[in-house]
């Protein structure tokens, strides 16, 4: 079995997958942490390993960019490979000064101006949020390794080069400290599904200070949020 996006076998991809946007980093983390890994994607240089982290079988594939790239991915994962759960291991911007390049922070929920959930299944909802059994999995891990986190809602962003920002403004007015680009897509899948989806990300630039992550950084600089996903998808696995 196969999709226009994913030449995968249904047996090929694990029940729990982690989630970066860049393929070249799920290549990375394959190759650096998981043991056996073996591809099972390479349409469109979207990458995709599945192998074992102490013991378990988890994989990890790229969803790209925007909303509309992690909607296609995900959303077949749920429903064609019967993935259970999906973490979103990505980078984001700091709306605050609480946050400096290379925190981690983990999404209590997802704000987009996006109409991707209305289009999609006729959900209203502006706010989607995570599974909670998977976020306290996320807890339980960052405790375990002794790495601070902290919680907040994101920004789910439709626009990466903004000419207007009233749309930053709203989304700060209502509580958002990060911003990212697509979280509240993969939530809301997670939620029409009927399956698990949580998100990590570090910080890679700042909207306060003077801070921002190489493209280099970005790919593979990121381990400690990786270790984090990698110890709750066993938990889960």
């Amino acid at each position: 079995m196969s999709t226009p996006h994913n030449e995968a076998a249904k047996q090929e991809i694990a029940k729990v997958v982690l989630m970066p946007g860049d393929p070249l980093r799920a290549k990375y983390i394959a190759d650096t942490y998981l043991k056996d890994a073996k591809p099972f994607n390479t349409i469109r240089g979207m990458l995709g390993f599945t192998g074992t982290y102490e013991g378990k079988r988890i994989s990890v594939m790229g969803s790209g960019m925007g909303i509309p790239s992690i909607g296609i991915y995900s959303y077949e994962l749920f429903t064609e490979y019967d993935v259970d759960a999906i973490i979103r291991i990505g980078s984001c911007g700091g709306y605050t000064k609480n946050h400096h390049l290379f925190d981690i922070v983990l999404a209590d929920s997802a704000y987009s101006e996006s109409t991707y959930a209305l289009t999609m299944s006729n959900d209203e909802n502006m706010i989607q949020f995570p599974d909670p059994e998977l976020n306290d999995l996320i807890r339980q891990a960052a405790e375990n390794l002794k790495l601070p986190i902290s919680e907040t809602r994101f920004h789910s962003s439709d626009v990466f080069y903004n000419q207007e920002q009233q749309p930053v403004q709203d989304a700060k007015a209502l509580g958002c400290t990060v911003v990212e680009m697509e979280s509240f897509g993969l939530f809301h899948n997670a939620k029409a599904c009927r399956k698990k989806a949580a998100a990590i990300c570090t910080i890679s630039d700042s909207f306060v200070f003077e801070e921002k992550a190489t493209p280099k950084q970005r790919e593979q600089n990121f381990d400690q949020m990786v270790l984090l996903a990698l110890n709750a998808a066993a938990k889960l696995a």
